[in-house]
């Protein structure tokens, strides 16, 4: 039985457009969208699309990674750094029905809160881990969820976009100044150098935050955006075992941290730093 559309996707259509021919008239048929020329796009029965062609992005999280996210993400544990995107995005936008797309968006965590707060607005949440999206998909009434690589051209129309948000992700600042309308802005929440640093000092596989990564940011945003206004969130969050658990394993340090550290006694902290830098950018 062909899947139906997702009533947040067929909100998106006209923000969508064809990665193969760039048209932008993507229609549902049978469970699928298709383009004018015939380019045919599946919907996962879990209520997102995929627009993915060619050679698949290997990144994203896997299933274990996008399930230690979703139970983490719900302790409320990061709800200081979901409110402070939201709040710039509402600052941002002045228009009643606004579109906000969320690159690299996860498990649709963060677009979420960004939703509640502009009760007229609509999402559009775009990454490349497909277990991420069954959970990004479901996220909120008015968020859509599309599979796509963050690297590649946006499928995506010119200017449709009130706020871009990027949380933890990567980040392509050339499309993102072309989907943004010219008083759009662009919300960049990144980590600072001090961020879980109770879990870097006891375990010396985790990824770090290189103290160079902000000037390679404002390196790369330069070109395209002029920084509006930043926001610094820091804060102890107190967490159990089992929470710190899951926020190792839904990092990337998941992949080089030993599972037998993670058990020893003594090991686990009873509480984190939580320290992140959030950008509201207006394009250039």
């Amino acid at each position: 039985m062909p899947v139906s559309l997702p009533p947040a996707l067929h909100l998106s259509l006209d923000l969508l457009r064809c990665p193969t021919c760039r048209t932008r008239h993507l229609r549902p048929d049978r469970g699928a969208l298709r383009c004018p020329a015939g380019h045919t796009f599946d919907i996962a029965r879990h209520g997102y699309a995929s627009l993915l062609t060619g050679a698949r992005a290997t990144s994203g999280d896997d299933a274990a990674m996008a399930q230690a996210r979703h139970r983490f993400l719900a302790t409320g544990a990061y709800a200081p750094i979901r409110e402070v995107g939201a709040r710039l995005a509402g600052d941002a936008v002045s228009e009643q029905a606004a579109t906000i797309v969320d690159v690299g968006c996860g498990t649709g965590y963060y677009l979420a809160g960004v939703l509640d707060r502009l009760p007229g607005s609509r999402g559009l949440g775009l990454d490349t881990s497909v277990r991420a999206l069954r959970s990004a998909a479901r996220a909120h009434d008015r968020a859509a969820a599309v599979a796509w690589d963050v690297f590649r051209p946006f499928p995506l129309a010119d200017e449709v976009a009130h706020v871009v948000l990027n949380v933890f992700a990567p980040r392509n600042p050339a499309e993102f100044h072309r989907v943004l309308r010219p008083a759009g802005r662009l919300i960049v929440v990144r980590p600072t150098v001090r961020h879980l640093t109770e879990l870097r000092g006891r375990l010396p596989t985790m990824v770090t935050v290189d103290p160079a990564k902000e000037q390679r940011l404002h390196r790369a945003l330069d070109p395209f955006f002029e920084a509006f206004v930043t926001r610094q969130v820091e804060y102890l969050a107190p967490l159990n075992g089992l929470d710190v658990l899951d926020l190792v394993a839904m990092t990337p340090s998941a992949r080089h941290v030993n599972r037998a550290d993670l058990n020893e006694d003594g090991f686990l902290p009873d509480q984190v730093t939580v320290s992140v830098l959030a950008t509201a950018y207006q394009r250039r």
